[in-house]
């Protein structure tokens, strides 16, 4: 096993020690998560997840990649103790420890959404569709807007402006503003570059 794995591993083992140190079924209830035969059955992007001290496994039984292990993890391990209510969409960069990650998030995110759509306003409207976007309630200055609620209690906002004569295309993530009260800024990081990447998988089938 290389060093890498090694530390992946560790690392696994030591968020499932940590898992069978709390109340899985009150922290999956807080979250608006189901339980299973022991296991929290938790939604991540249209896919369910099972996370028990036993391991964190896909719908088809296997083991998902670490950052998703991550994810599913800490979100179990910082549910707040009431239910957040300022779900104003924020900017990543407005939460306190998301400095470190600014330019990750302005490059696997915002920037690999540019890179991927410019010119397919169109096919980011069906990728979106197929990963469970919808219209918001309000109205925003965009040429594509799609909520996608990528966690329970956890939702994300896309805004995306094609290119046009006088500008490049732009696109902004947003979101909840208490979603920091679930998730690390590195874990919300990671979820944008999920969103990212499988828009664009998506995208390409």
């Amino acid at each position: 096993m290389s060093q890498e794995a090694t530390v992946f591993e560790e690392t696994y083992n030591d968020y499932l020690s940590r898992i069978a140190g709390i109340d899985l079924a009150a922290a999956a209830a807080a979250l608006g998560a189901a339980m299973d035969d022991g296991r929290a059955l938790i939604p991540l992007l249209n896919r369910t997840y099972r996370v028990s001290k036993e391991g964190i496994t896909r719908e088809d039984g296997k083991r998902p990649q670490m950052g998703t292990c991550v994810i599913l993890s800490k979100y179990l391990l910082l549910c707040p103790p009431g239910e957040p209510s300022n779900i104003a969409w924020a900017s990543y960069r407005d939460f306190k420890d998301s400095g470190p990650l600014a330019a990750y998030w302005a490059n696997e995110v915002e920037a690999t959404l540019v890179d991927a759509f410019a010119g397919r306003t169109a096919d980011l409207e069906k990728a979106a569709e197929k990963l469970g976007g919808y219209a918001p309630d309000e109205d925003f200055p965009y040429d594509v807007c799609r909520c996608f609620d990528v966690l329970p209690k956890i939702s994300m906002l896309l805004l995306f402006n094609d290119v046009d004569e006088e500008f490049p295309a732009k696109c902004t993530i947003l979101f909840q503003a208490r979603a920091e009260a679930y998730l690390d800024g590195e874990c919300l990081a990671m979820l944008g570059a999920q969103l990212a990447g499988r828009l664009k998988l998506i995208s390409e089938d």
